[in-house]
This record gives structure tokens, C-alpha cells and sequence, in this order.
């Protein structure tokens, strides 16, 4: 059986699960709403304060559902009641992010400052050189943190760019001079 998916999901106070046909869920707590459709083949009860998932059988598509539908589930509840937050760091001479508005402006060494709009649902702030994405959607906060890095990539030579406050940069040696 799944580890993961065995576990149950205990549902704090304050947040409400409605399961609807075809597994429509809709999680409701103090942050936010958050819906999404789950796999039709597993069975989602709420029992008491807990959510639990089961699954048909034990073909191979069943048991990586399983863990998968128990997963998503939990970020839900999660996502509501604490949110998410990615931390990005900006490195490098003259690279540098502001905020007016919901829109994020990256100096990033280009010939033109690069614009990006906050996403609905979602929120960035800047302090210094660090960028913070909050939103109660793991996969939305995930998603608009990637694409905010993939505007300049931090490389592995001075390690300039846009990095995750968590992520370590393999460095190279740099090219040496003849004698």
C-alpha cells in the first residue's frame, strides 16, 4: 500500500471540505477557497476530522494515483490555512528587482528592464535583493517562482542571476592565464 497515500489528512479547525461527484473538491479555510477536480477512480471520505483516500485495486496507475490524490489533497488544506512562499535571491552588479503595483520590474543586465505581472490569487514583494512569492496554491506559487528565475539563470561562474534563497549553485573555475 502507499505510504503516502494511506495517511490520513487531518482537516484544522476553521477550514471546510465539501466533496462533490466525479471528486470536485472544494476546500474553504481562513486564507482562501481553493477547488480542484481529483482523480475519478479514488475514493475520497471525510471522516470526522480527517480526510482519507482509498483506491480500487493495486494496478501500478492505482497505487501512483493514490499517493498523488492524497498529496494534492494536502496542499490544499495546507495551502488555505498557512500558504506558500518561495524565497528568490537576486546576485550580481546592477541586478535588480522592484515592485510597483503588482507589477514585479527585474534589471537583470538586458538593454530593457523586464516587467511581470502578479498572477491572480498571487503576491510578490521585494526586500533588498530578495523576491518573495506568496499565494495558498502550491502549484501556482511554484510556477510564477520558475518563471521569475528563468528570466536570468544563475551561472556557474560568478553565480550572477536569479537563484532560489534555497539552491546551491555548482561554481566552475574560471579560465586561466598562459605564463
Amino acid at each position: 500500500m502507499s505510504r503516502i497515500g494511506r495517511m490520513p489528512i487531518a482537516v484544522p479547525a476553521g477550514v471546510t471540505v465539501d466533496i462533490a461527484e466525479n471528486n470536485h473538491v472544494t476546500v474553504k479555510g481562513p486564507k482562501g477557497t481553493l477547488e480542484r477536480t481529483l482523480p475519478a477512480e479514488m475514493e475520497i471520505k471525510l471522516e470526522g476530522s480527517e480526510i482519507v483516500v482509498t483506491r480500487p485495486n493495486d494496478l501500478k496507475k492505482m497505487k501512483s494515483l493514490h499517493g498523488l490524490t492524497r498529496t494534492l489533497l494536502n496542499n490544499m488544506v495546507v495551502g488555505v490555512t498557512e500558504g506558500y512562499t518561495k524565497v528568490l535571491e537576486v546576485n550580481g552588479v546592477g541586478y535588480r528587482a522592484s515592485k510597483s503595483g503588482k507589477k514585479l520590474t527585474l534589471n537583470l543586465g538586458y538593454s530593457h528592464p523586464v516587467e511581470m505581472e502578479d498572477p491572480e490569487g498571487l503576491e510578490s514583494e521585494v526586500q533588498e535583493n530578495k523576491i518573495i512569492v506568496k499565494g495558498i496554491d502550491k502549484e501556482k506559487v511554484g510556477q510564477y517562482a520558475a518563471e521569475i528565475r528563468d528570466k536570468r539563470r544563475p551561472e556557474p561562474y560568478k553565480g550572477k542571476g536569479i537563484k532560489y534563497a534555497d539552491e546551491v549553485i555548482r561554481r566552475k573555475v574560471g579560465k586561466t592565464g598562459k605564463k
